[in-house]
Protein backbone atom coordinates (compact mmCIF):
# COMPACT_ATOMS: atom_id res chain seq x y z
CA UNK A 1 0.00 0.00 0.00
CA UNK A 2 3.19 2.05 0.85
CA UNK A 3 4.92 1.58 -2.42
CA UNK A 4 1.69 1.99 -4.43
CA UNK A 5 1.16 5.59 -2.86
CA UNK A 6 4.94 6.34 -3.49
CA UNK A 7 4.04 5.28 -7.64
CA UNK A 8 1.13 7.64 -7.61
CA UNK A 9 2.54 10.38 -5.79
CA UNK A 10 5.89 10.07 -8.20
CA UNK A 11 3.23 9.55 -11.32
CA UNK A 12 1.44 12.81 -10.52
CA UNK A 13 4.74 15.40 -9.23
CA UNK A 14 6.27 14.14 -12.41
CA UNK A 15 2.86 15.15 -14.48
CA UNK A 16 2.61 18.32 -13.22
CA UNK A 17 6.42 19.92 -13.36
CA UNK A 18 6.62 19.85 -17.02
CA UNK A 19 3.88 21.88 -17.38
CA UNK A 20 5.59 24.82 -15.23
CA UNK A 21 8.70 24.32 -16.81
CA UNK A 22 9.39 27.31 -19.35
CA UNK A 23 11.96 27.19 -22.46
CA UNK A 24 13.83 29.54 -24.20
CA UNK A 25 12.12 30.83 -27.38
CA UNK A 26 14.82 30.84 -29.97
CA UNK A 27 18.47 29.38 -29.94
CA UNK A 28 20.73 31.87 -31.58
CA UNK A 29 22.95 31.02 -34.85
CA UNK A 30 25.58 33.16 -33.51
CA UNK A 31 26.31 36.96 -32.05
CA UNK A 32 29.34 38.92 -31.19
CA UNK A 33 30.25 42.14 -30.61
CA UNK A 34 31.89 44.69 -33.57
CA UNK A 35 33.80 47.79 -32.84
CA UNK A 36 35.12 50.72 -34.49
CA UNK A 37 36.01 54.77 -34.81
CA UNK A 38 32.15 55.30 -35.22
CA UNK A 39 31.51 53.05 -32.40
CA UNK A 40 30.41 49.46 -31.14
CA UNK A 41 27.40 47.46 -31.99
CA UNK A 42 26.22 43.76 -30.18
CA UNK A 43 24.77 41.64 -32.44
CA UNK A 44 22.85 38.15 -32.38
CA UNK A 45 21.96 36.32 -35.37
CA UNK A 46 18.53 33.42 -35.63
CA UNK A 47 16.55 35.72 -32.84
CA UNK A 48 12.73 34.83 -34.02
CA UNK A 49 10.30 36.28 -31.50
CA UNK A 50 10.09 38.88 -29.78
CA UNK A 51 7.75 41.64 -28.79
CA UNK A 52 7.24 45.41 -28.33
CA UNK A 53 5.25 46.98 -25.56
CA UNK A 54 4.00 50.59 -26.53
CA UNK A 55 2.81 52.97 -24.12
CA UNK A 56 2.51 56.86 -23.34
CA UNK A 57 5.65 57.81 -22.88
CA UNK A 58 6.98 55.47 -25.69
CA UNK A 59 7.92 51.96 -26.81
CA UNK A 60 10.36 49.60 -25.69
CA UNK A 61 11.08 46.14 -27.64
CA UNK A 62 12.19 43.12 -25.87
CA UNK A 63 14.35 40.31 -26.97
CA UNK A 64 17.90 38.97 -26.70
CA UNK A 65 19.49 41.64 -29.14
CA UNK A 66 17.70 44.54 -30.56
CA UNK A 67 18.81 47.54 -32.32
CA UNK A 68 19.83 51.15 -31.18
CA UNK A 69 19.89 52.40 -34.72
CA UNK A 70 19.85 51.46 -38.22
CA UNK A 71 20.36 54.37 -40.92
CA UNK A 72 21.29 54.49 -44.09
CA UNK A 73 23.12 57.94 -45.37
CA UNK A 74 21.99 58.37 -49.40
CA UNK A 75 23.98 60.56 -51.94
CA UNK A 76 23.43 61.17 -55.25
CA UNK A 77 25.24 60.36 -57.99
CA UNK A 78 24.59 63.49 -59.78
CA UNK A 79 25.51 65.33 -56.45
CA UNK A 80 29.00 63.70 -56.55
CA UNK A 81 30.70 67.55 -56.86
CA UNK A 82 28.82 68.79 -53.71
CA UNK A 83 30.90 69.75 -51.03
CA UNK A 84 28.95 69.70 -47.59
CA UNK A 85 30.03 69.97 -44.16
CA UNK A 86 28.24 70.14 -41.53
CA UNK A 87 29.85 72.02 -38.17
CA UNK A 88 27.77 71.51 -34.51
CA UNK A 89 28.86 73.89 -31.59
CA UNK A 90 29.26 72.16 -29.20
CA UNK A 91 28.98 68.39 -30.03
CA UNK A 92 26.40 66.83 -29.37
CA UNK A 93 24.32 70.43 -30.07
CA UNK A 94 22.73 72.20 -27.58
CA UNK A 95 21.58 75.25 -29.40
CA UNK A 96 22.58 76.68 -32.76
CA UNK A 97 23.51 74.18 -35.52
CA UNK A 98 25.52 75.57 -38.15
CA UNK A 99 25.68 74.13 -41.75
CA UNK A 100 28.72 74.74 -43.63
CA UNK A 101 28.61 74.52 -47.55
CA UNK A 102 31.82 74.54 -49.86
CA UNK A 103 32.17 74.35 -53.61
CA UNK A 104 28.70 75.10 -54.62
CA UNK A 105 26.01 77.38 -54.88
CA UNK A 106 24.42 77.21 -51.29
CA UNK A 107 21.33 79.58 -53.02
CA UNK A 108 20.33 76.67 -54.91
CA UNK A 109 20.09 74.33 -52.11
CA UNK A 110 17.53 73.97 -48.85
CA UNK A 111 17.19 71.71 -45.88
CA UNK A 112 14.85 69.81 -43.92
CA UNK A 113 14.75 68.66 -40.24
CA UNK A 114 12.96 65.82 -39.21
CA UNK A 115 12.66 64.17 -36.15
CA UNK A 116 13.52 59.78 -35.89
CA UNK A 117 9.71 59.44 -36.41
CA UNK A 118 10.24 60.65 -40.42
CA UNK A 119 7.58 64.44 -38.87
CA UNK A 120 9.00 67.02 -40.90
CA UNK A 121 9.67 69.78 -38.23
CA UNK A 122 11.46 72.86 -40.29
CA UNK A 123 11.82 73.02 -43.85
CA UNK A 124 14.13 76.52 -45.22
CA UNK A 125 16.38 77.45 -47.87
CA UNK A 126 20.10 77.96 -46.94
CA UNK A 127 20.95 81.70 -46.17
CA UNK A 128 24.65 81.54 -47.69
CA UNK A 129 27.92 79.42 -47.36
CA UNK A 130 26.92 79.41 -43.24
CA UNK A 131 23.28 78.39 -41.94
CA UNK A 132 22.86 78.67 -38.10
CA UNK A 133 19.54 76.52 -37.43
CA UNK A 134 17.72 77.26 -34.06
CA UNK A 135 17.71 73.90 -32.41
CA UNK A 136 16.74 75.87 -28.73
CA UNK A 137 13.28 74.82 -28.44
CA UNK A 138 13.26 71.27 -29.63
CA UNK A 139 13.78 68.53 -27.32
CA UNK A 140 16.75 66.40 -26.79
CA UNK A 141 16.57 63.61 -29.13
CA UNK A 142 17.73 62.35 -32.32
CA UNK A 143 17.07 64.09 -35.63
CA UNK A 144 17.85 64.21 -39.13
CA UNK A 145 18.98 67.16 -41.49
CA UNK A 146 18.19 66.35 -44.95
CA UNK A 147 20.26 68.80 -47.56
CA UNK A 148 18.68 69.15 -50.98
CA UNK A 149 19.58 70.74 -54.11
CA UNK A 150 16.33 70.63 -56.84
CA UNK A 151 14.19 68.45 -54.60
CA UNK A 152 16.65 66.25 -54.64
CA UNK A 153 18.45 64.22 -51.27
CA UNK A 154 21.64 65.57 -51.39
CA UNK A 155 23.34 64.24 -48.22
CA UNK A 156 21.95 63.06 -44.77
CA UNK A 157 23.56 64.32 -41.54
CA UNK A 158 22.55 62.51 -37.72
CA UNK A 159 21.88 65.46 -35.49
CA UNK A 160 22.00 64.76 -31.67
CA UNK A 161 20.73 67.59 -29.87
CA UNK A 162 21.36 67.73 -26.01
Amino acid sequence: MQRRRLILFTVILLGHVPAGLQAQENINVTGGNASGSGGSVSYSVGQVFYTTSTGVNGSAAQGVQQPLEISVVTELEEAKGINLTLSAYPNPVTDILTLNVADFDATKLSYQLCAMSGKLLETKKLEGKQTSIVMTSLVPATYFLIATASHKEVKIFKIIKN
